[in-house]
């Protein structure tokens, strides 16, 4: 923590006013009317305001020295982060030709009467593929696959699977066409013959085949119920799929395979038939990012001279690789300049540039005077009266850009055939750019630090300089009990002496009704490796590191509470659950609002005063707890409290709150 700067000047302006009337009744006591209302009362009061406005800057001159040393060290800004999601586009009915939706296409949320709109922008282009169904396979587990398409486009029920159905069973549709990215319609005609599953959850998974191999796809709607009944099964095709040769056609491939029924699962005790079957392409699917993309913008000409600076007209910068396209024109054409962090490896012939994010600022490389005399030029400098320009760079992100799953569905650029879109996922990432106090705050850690990890302080810092859309992330010495037995969460490989756990919760978006789902909770592999690789290069020789989530404990409040005679009952209940789920949640709950303490237990008593500030509500009458499991839905004994480990985070999970009127 800074210490604290002292005024240099600590009087106000009441003070300057009282010191001039006392100087008054000593210097001219024939002046004896010291009211508000004397013109020279009113001409020392103006005075004493613009001796005060004075005091104030002269008091900022510590504040401005702070910051000029930390500019010393190198110590910026920052630059705020855009938030990503992905985006399908779905069409108006299925295209005979290929629809291509380029990079800068537009989407937005929708606008209301207290929020205005967010927009976004697609990053790459997205092609929606047409296709049709080429080829048909069925294969039973460990045996080689047989060609059923002619029955099938014969209109001839096939068996899809064995007499009796087992893991492994298998039927493939080969589409003319690899649809990376697409959404892929499979529509099939099928009768009641696989009895035995739950329509609304049979054991079958739905697979393409990519360049990694078979990779599950996202089932967007599934109305065969399990290929029990005609109907459409919508898949969101992964990104590598490609066409490839399966017995003796190719064809880019897609599967139904038979899985092992989870517990409690129905499983078939017959085969299902399919009698005819199709196929088309009816959407798209790519990732659009909360930034604005700027495009040849003029920046001026050249003045020849080393250390030139220059502004962009929009900022911040998103922090892009590159965050800037920069062009120079020498008369022969545009060349290309190179983002570099600082000029210390640069030579005098290489086309180097250092870009603040936070501020648009440009900067060409200096000549430095060394200690021989001689002058070094760090950076090349550009020909006098060349014209520069910013080729492209964004600008916009922070944590507006931060949407419910559901939210992006207006469609800004005029695209033809798209008849919707929408996020399937919250959009997250979005981080606001570093304030000037927040960087105060940060300079003492970081300097301390100096780019190694040491303390556990150290982690947490660097973890975030290398991830900062994570929510939360906390760094914890791994106990010797966890070290010996591989405690659940740990990674046994890198977990032993001296080692240390990151734990990292990620940017979650709650959905429309401000509930959490289990799954946002969970870091990517992509952020997890990232914090790993940055953190690995920093740790000593010697300690080892392991990086993952919490793990959550999921808490089931089941509450029993008494209305006030004018409350309705219903009214009193929702807001009784929004209590519940805004105090226990991992990311903002707990008694300061920053999120669930790691490791703090959870008592009966609190539920008891959170419920008690509820509108409405005259009495709480009893509250249970029961920990609970959010993947499975079961829930334990009821208990007055609940324990957690030093790398646990609460969950809250279906809570039940029942309602009393008075009458």
């Amino acid at each position: 923590m800074a210490l604290p700067a002292p005024h240099l000047d600590d009087r106000r302006f009441q003070q300057f006013v009282d010191d001039a009337k006392r100087y008054i009744q000593q210097r001219c006591p024939e002046w004896t009317d010291h009211n508000v209302s004397d013109p020279g009362v009113t001409l020392i009061e103006a005075v004493a305001h613009m001796a005060d406005q004075i005091v104030y800057r002269l008091n900022r001159v510590p504040e401005k020295n702070h910051l000029a040393f930390l500019d010393l060290l190198g110590v910026t800004l920052f630059p705020p982060s855009a938030a990503r999601a992905d985006v399908t586009f779905w069409l108006s009915a299925p295209q005979a030709e290929p629809v291509v939706l380029p990079a800068g296409t537009e989407v937005a949320t929708g606008r209301t009467e207290t929020e205005e709109a967010v927009a976004f922008a697609t990053e790459d282009d997205l092609t929606v593929v047409p296709c049709e169904l080429a080829a048909v396979l069925r294969q039973e587990a460990g045996t080689t696959p047989e060609d059923c398409g002619q029955d099938v486009f014969g209109g001839r029920d096939v068996a899809v699977f064995a007499a009796a159905p087992q893991p492994g069973d298998t039927l493939l549709f080969g589409l003319s066409a690899a649809v990376p990215r697409c959404a892929a319609v499979l529509r099939l005609d099928s009768r009641v013959d696989g009895v035995g599953v739950d329509p609304r959850q049979p054991p079958l998974r739905w697979e393409a085949w990519t360049s990694d191999g078979w990779t599950e796809c996202e089932v967007e709607e599934d109305s065969t119920g399990g290929l029990n009944r005609p109907g459409e099964v919508v898949l969101h095709i992964p990104a590598g799929h490609i066409v490839s040769r399966v017995g003796r056609t190719d064809a880019a491939w897609l599967r139904c395979r038979v899985v092992e029924a989870a517990p409690g699962q129905p499983f078939y005790s017959a085969s299902p038939t399919v009698r005819s079957a199709s196929a088309f392409t009816i959407g798209g699917t790519t990732t659009v990012a909360h930034a604005e993309v700027v495009r040849d913008e003029p920046l001026g000409e050249s003045a020849g001279v080393p250390g030139q600076r220059l502004r962009l007209a929009h900022a911040p910068v998103v922090a892009d690789r590159p965050p800037l396209q920069l062009e120079v024109s020498d008369g022969d054409g545009w060349q290309k300049w190179q983002v570099v962090a600082d000029f210390a490896a640069s030579g005098p012939q290489d086309r180097h540039l250092t870009l603040e994010e936070a501020t648009g600022e440009i900067a060409f490389g200096p000549s430095v005077r060394q200690p021989d005399g001689s002058v070094r030029q760090f950076g090349a400098v550009p020909v006098k009266g060349s014209v520069i320009r910013a080729a492209q760079y964004r600008t916009g992100g922070g944590r507006s850009g931060n949407v419910a799953r559901g939210a992006i569905q207006v469609l800004r650029s005029s695209i033809p055939y798209v008849a919707r879109v929408e996020n399937r996922e919250a959009a997250r990432g979005g981080v606001d750019g570093e304030t000037v106090h927040e960087a105060k705050v940060r300079a003492p850690i970081a300097l301390r630090a100096q780019e190694r990890a040491v303390t556990a302080r150290d982690y947490e810092e660097l973890a975030r300089r290398a991830a900062p859309e994570a929510a939360r992330i906390a760094c914890l010495a791994v106990d010797p009990a966890e070290r010996s037995t591989g405690a659940a969460g740990a990674d046994p490989t890198k977990v032993g002496e001296n080692a240390v756990r990151v734990l990292v919760v990620p940017q979650a978006v709650p959905d429309r009704g401000g509930r959490l789902r289990f799954e946002q909770l969970v870091p990517g592999d992509e952020l997890l490796g990232r914090v790993t690789q940055f953190l690995d290069e920093r740790r000593p020789l010697g300690t080892r590191l392991a990086v993952g989530p919490p793990f959550y404990q999921g808490v089931t409040v089941v509450a029993t509470l008494h209305s006030f005679r004018a409350a309705r009952a219903d009214r009193v209940r929702a807001e009784a659950l929004d209590a519940l789920y805004a105090y226990l949640d991992p990311l903002t709950g707990g008694a300061h609002g920053d999120g669930w303490p790691f490791g703090r237990p959870l008592r009966s008593g609190e539920i008891f005063a959170a419920l008690q500030r509820v509108p409405g509500v005259e009495l709480v009458d009893e509250v249970l707890l029961h920990p609970a499991d959010p993947l499975t839905g079961r829930r334990g004994d009821a208990t007055d409290r609940i324990e957690l480990a030093p790398s646990a985070l609460l969950f809250p999970f279906d809570h039940r709150v029942r309602v009393i009127e008075a009458r």
